[in-house]
């Protein structure tokens, strides 16, 4: 979200509307990627099935699908994940230029596994934002087929941002985020490059989950990066943030004004995109972070942002209510 979205994403609110979407536009993707959310069993939560066994949509039904539920939420941005995306790249063929002109910011989050169409660099309003998981021996491994060869292949011709999740296997070697920056900062097609730390979920005990020692360490590095690679997008509040997360959802600026649908289009997914049971204290996710440091800024220096949220958040569904109560009373009335 940019800064120019700050305003209209205070008027969602105030109108009862959270300004924020992410739908997991399909279940599918080719990847078996160690440490994956999506499709851990509690993934949805202990009502739901697991992602792989829900239905999905493709073709005319997922496009129109996906406008009605814009249309019900009305976000200001729109994150696009999966399973991967480009499972998808017909539909998204049409959807895309449908919200681009509706003037909806998407992220569209990707591991490039398949070519992104050529023409899509024409959509203003298209982010397109590739996750690779450290340097080619390492991101190959764990990504296949999603390899580096394959990456700088399909994104040619566009512009990226590159994303990684630090993870403990990462701080083996204290210069390798360096090189991780230094490498893609090289890149013509990166546009920005993004960090974030691997977010576990509770009782998680993997090769990937940072100690409180690997997080301090990653921090300090990556504070180190931003200054000498200016693509490296990790202001002191983002970074602050990934040092102080919120202890619990109900503190997670993100995750009350996010709403995330699964595949069927109609599954919410809690408490945040990442499902389950995230460990929030060790939250790294770093739109959280960005948006963390921002509830906890003081407007003059004495009003924290989230508390003018909180008295906005409730105003907007005071008025929902009333504006749902005289459309239902007009509806018995006719």
């Amino acid at each position: 979200m940019k800064h120019r979205d700050v305003l209209p994403a205070w008027g969602r609110v105030l109108r009862g509307y959270r300004p924020l979407l992410s739908v997991e536009i399909t279940k599918e993707c080719p990847l078996h990627c160690p440490g994956c959310y999506a499709y851990e069993p509690m993934h949805l939560g202990a009502n739901s099935r697991p992602l792989r066994e829900l239905s999905d949509y493709r073709g005319d039904d997922l496009v129109h699908g996906m406008l009605a539920l814009v249309r019900r939420f009305r976000p200001i941005h729109l994150s696009i994940v999966g399973g991967e995306p480009l499972v998808r790249w017909r539909e998204l063929d049409v959807l895309l230029p449908k919200l681009d002109a509706m003037g909806i910011e998407v992220q569209l989050v990707t591991s490039a596994v398949r070519p992104v169409p050529a023409h899509w660099a024409a959509l203003k309003c298209l982010h397109l934002v590739v996750s690779v998981d450290g340097l080619p021996p390492e991101h190959d491994r764990r990504r296949a087929p999603a390899t580096y060869d394959r990456i700088l292949k399909h994104i040619a011709g566009h512009q990226v941002i590159v994303h990684c999740t630090v993870t403990r296997q990462q701080l083996a070697r204290p210069t390798y985020l360096h090189e991780f920056a230094q490498l893609w900062s090289q890149r013509p097609e990166a546009r920005k490059i993004w960090f974030s730390l691997y977010t576990p979920q509770e009782g998680e005990c993997s090769a990937e989950r940072l100690r409180p020692e690997d997080r301090k360490e990653a921090l300090r590095q990556l504070a180190e990066l931003a200054p000498l690679f200016p693509k490296v997008q990790l202001s002191r509040r983002m970074l602050d943030g990934l040092a102080h997360p919120p202890r619990f959802p109900e503190e997670c600026l993100f995750a009350r004004v996010t709403h995330c649908v699964t595949a069927d289009l109609k599954t919410e997914i809690h408490p945040c995109q990442f499902g389950g049971r995230p460990v929030c204290s060790e939250c790294g996710c770093i739109a959280s972070a960005g948006l963390a440091a921002l509830a906890r800024y003081r407007i003059a220096g004495l009003i924290p942002v989230m508390a003018i949220f909180d008295a906005s958040r409730r105003l907007g569904e005071q008025l929902r209510q009333r504006l749902d109560g005289h459309q239902n009373g007009g509806l018995q009335t006719l």
